[in-house]
């Protein structure tokens, strides 16, 4: 395997969750630069790592001008941007089509044009590719079936980003390399990043972090259809691996699963959180999301493994054992965070603060 050594990198969506943790293992190689364009829609700049090889742009890749200034040399692309998530996508499919389909039409009808290009590696969703089921799962491959009938806008938008780009790869030989995404979970991710999109999920983002939040904060995790669904949970550093395996040796035009392999329950998943938290209170049963029909679902890793010489190595109780310990650090930028959306849900937000408040014992305008 080669490295980065000189190349020119591109991380749309660099400032997000795993676009930030990619940045900071890009900077550790000898690289020329590292440019990373993000409009902070559902991201914190301040995620980013604090280096000379990085230009910084906030404004979003649908940006004509954005585009223009890519650089002609470019080596490579990595495409992480996306509308945050699943539930927003459902309270505004335009917004999702703006900020998740266009981006990735726009982004590639560019790079195609750069001879340059190494990679193009795109950030695919595996619950696009997951049957939908409450059975028992069986682990999804790659060459599996997507459904005519996805759950939301956002599983659309990322399984049309996969078409776009083999649509690019097969008419003008853009290096496409898809990377399916499972669970991702792990440092940098914050509750409340970016601005407001319409809905609560804006505050509650994925599972972990919102689970991890809530028991150090004693408060009873919510359980919805009793726990029952499950999903493959992946640490961030070992995603970020698999990424820059994608990048370094994926086979051009080809298809990976990034993840553990490992099914999880939600209430197993809940039953960690609380047992290394130490929560003392029980969770709360919750109805079933009447929108979420991927109910048990888990990736395939044999491709990865053969192709891309990619395992992830965290064990989920080591891995969620990290988060936490990196929440409790962060702690006063997740509540800078939620509460620069009070204005929107006053209501539970000032139920967590006077949660927050009477565990701390602070006064509640220190919070705001």
């Amino acid at each position: 395997m080669t490295d980065f050594t000189g190349a020119k990198v591109l991380v749309v969506g660099g400032a997000g969750f795993v676009g930030s943790n990619l940045c900071h293992r890009l900077v550790e190689y000898d690289i020329e630069q590292l440019i990373v364009v993000d409009n902070l829609l559902s991201a914190e700049k301040a995620n980013l790592p604090n280096s000379p090889k990085l230009t910084f742009i906030e404004k979003s890749i649908n940006d004509d001008a954005v585009l223009e200034n890519i650089p002609a040399d470019l080596d490579y692309a990595f495409h992480l941007a996306t509308y945050h998530g699943n539930q927003s996508s459902i309270a505004d499919p335009l917004a999702d089509h703006e900020h998740n389909t266009l981006t990735s039409l726009k982004l590639f009808n560019k790079l195609a044009t750069l001879k340059s290009v190494k990679k193009v590696v795109y950030a695919g969703a595996g619950c696009t590719v997951a049957q939908k089921t409450f059975d028992k799962a069986k682990a999804t491959t790659e060459e599996d079936a997507v459904s005519l009938y996805l759950d939301s806008p956002y599983q659309m938008s990322k399984i049309f980003g996969e078409f776009y780009g083999n649509y690019y790869f097969a008419k003008y030989d853009m290096p496409f390399v898809k990377a399916r995404f499972q669970n991702v979970y792990g440092p940098r991710e914050i509750l409340g990043a970016g601005q407001w999109r319409g809905t609560v999920n804006t505050v509650w983002r994925n599972v972990i972090p919102t689970f991890i939040f809530k028991a150090l904060h004693e408060e009873a995790l919510p359980l919805e259809n009793e726990g029952i669904a499950t999903r493959d949970f992946i640490y961030v550093n070992d995603l970020v691996t698999g990424l820059v395996h994608c990048a370094l040796v994926g086979e051009t035009g080809g298809v990976y699963n990034l993840a553990s392999g490992v099914e999880t329950s939600i209430r197993e998943l809940a039953d960690t959180i609380n047992r290394i938290t130490k929560n003392p209170t029980p969770p709360e049963i919750k109805p079933a999301r009447h929108w979420d029909r991927s109910g048990k679902r888990f990736a395939d890793t044999a491709k990865s493994e053969r192709e891309l010489n990619f395992k992830a190595k965290v064990q989920l109780e080591e891995g969620i054992g990290q988060t936490i310990e990196w929440i409790k650090n962060n702690l006063e930028f997740f509540y800078s965070c939620i509460t620069r959306h009070r204005q929107h849900a006053s209501d539970i937000i000032d139920k967590i603060l006077a949660r927050i408040n009477a565990k701390s014992g602070l006064d509640n305008n220190i919070m705001l």
